[in-house]
């Protein structure tokens, strides 16, 4: 059996080892693996009667050649935030050019259907988020079997209790946020940390909670600027150090705006996020007339090694992924599910956008976090 493995959208530590356990676990079984490189990108550009696109956008995978990736962050096959289903007249390679009236984005999935039909690859797993999954169930939808592994530092891919990158981001932000106590508290002002999360305030609640921040903003409630003001004020003269901190989602929004957007759609109808903790500290310093440390954390959460929760993840849904593949499984989405490994029908991503379960786990009147009840809740909460 030959399979297909690529990354898409944004990432995350934790990709590189779940490559290497896919090929180790195909490998031993006697089954190829190749590479697709910047993820759905391989399908769009590779034309399948020029032997030099094949080059460029595919590689052979053996135990040999992954032996030393797991050692590093990010994906060593690349990513991209391409949608064969929806490309943009400026990204159509030229080879493709009379698909495209020059105007409108254009579906290339019968392009990709046959790209990979000539790369004779029989299973495709696809490590990635929503956008990038959605794409492999149009293509299980279409025929092809595809296996899918769910990768995301927000944690908000549907039908799973947990995604790869989600816990080397908490780490990481509870390492920097803790780091930052000395600079806000030596200048005694408000810290505005800002990290990812476009719908779902799961990274912000859970960094928040470990870390032990004062007040903490989510995507799921829109924060009403003067009452958070008020609140922080008096988490600052509480502080014998006279700081405070909050972190802030990056999908978040003020009570009356909208999410802090720039740039044009991408190929999935996103508009770039980041601006919100900026907007939030300009506001909280105009109310309060105390000084702001904004920091946004960003690609350092992303980058670097996995923690030992996200190898230990990753290498697993990697074995799952390839035993279901061998067992001729076709249109499935690994998963955690109440602790325990399993799979479920990709389909189960359309069922909307997971998101922070506000009534249990957070105080909407205080901007922070409120465990309501434990017992029965995932590891990480949600």
């Amino acid at each position: 059996m030959r399979i297909g493995i690529l990354t898409g959208g944004g990432d995350v530590p934790g990709l590189n080892p779940c490559i290497k356990a896919v090929v180790n676990r195909a490998a031993a079984a006697g089954h190829e693996v190749i590479g697709l490189r910047r993820g759905w990108a391989a399908l769009v550009d590779t034309n399948p009667d020029d032997p030099e696109t094949v080059a460029a956008n595919t590689v052979p995978l053996t135990p040999r050649l992954v032996r030393t990736v797991d050692r590093t962050g990010g994906t060593f096959l690349h990513t991209s935030r391409t949608n064969p289903g929806r490309v943009r007249p400026g990204d159509i390679p030229a080879f493709l050019k009379d698909r495209s009236d020059g105007t409108a984005p254009v579906d290339l999935t019968a392009h990709a259907l046959r790209v990979l039909e000539h790369l004779g690859i029989e299973v495709l797993i696809p490590i990635g988020g929503d956008d990038t999954l959605s794409y492999g169930l149009r293509l299980h939808d279409e025929g092809v079997p595809v296996v899918a592994i769910p990768k995301t530092m927000d944690n908000d891919v549907h039908g799973t209790d947990y995604c790869i990158g989600f816990s080397t981001a908490v780490t990481r932000g509870v390492e920097f946020v803790h780091n930052l106590r000395t600079s806000t508290g030596s200048h005694e002002r408000f810290g505005v940390i800002e990290l990812f999360g476009r719908y779902s305030g799961e990274t912000s609640l859970i960094t928040g909670y470990l870390a032990g921040v004062d007040r903490v903003v989510i995507s799921e409630v829109p924060v009403n600027v003067d009452k958070l003001a008020d609140l922080l004020m008096g988490d600052r003269r509480a502080n014998p150090s006279q700081y405070a901190l909050v972190t802030i989602s990056e999908g978040a929004v003020l009570e009356g705006g909208e999410m802090a957007l720039s740039g044009s759609d991408d190929a999935y109808g996103h508009r770039k996020l980041g601006g919100i903790g900026a907007q939030l500290g300009q506001e909280l310093q105009r109310i309060t007339g105390t000084g702001i440390i904004l920091q946004v954390l960003a690609y350092l959460v992303r980058s670097g090694t996995p923690d030992s929760l996200d190898l230990m993840v990753a290498t697993n849904y990697a074995s799952m992924a390839v035993d279901l593949a061998m067992e001729g499984a076709q249109g499935r989405l690994v998963a955690l599910r109440g602790g325990t490994y399993t799979n479920v029908p990709l389909t189960v991503t359309r069922e909307g956008v997971k998101r922070v379960d506000v009534e249990e786990l957070y105080d909407s009147e205080q901007y922070r976090p409120r465990i309501r009840h434990v017992g029965g809740k995932p590891m990480f909460l949600y």
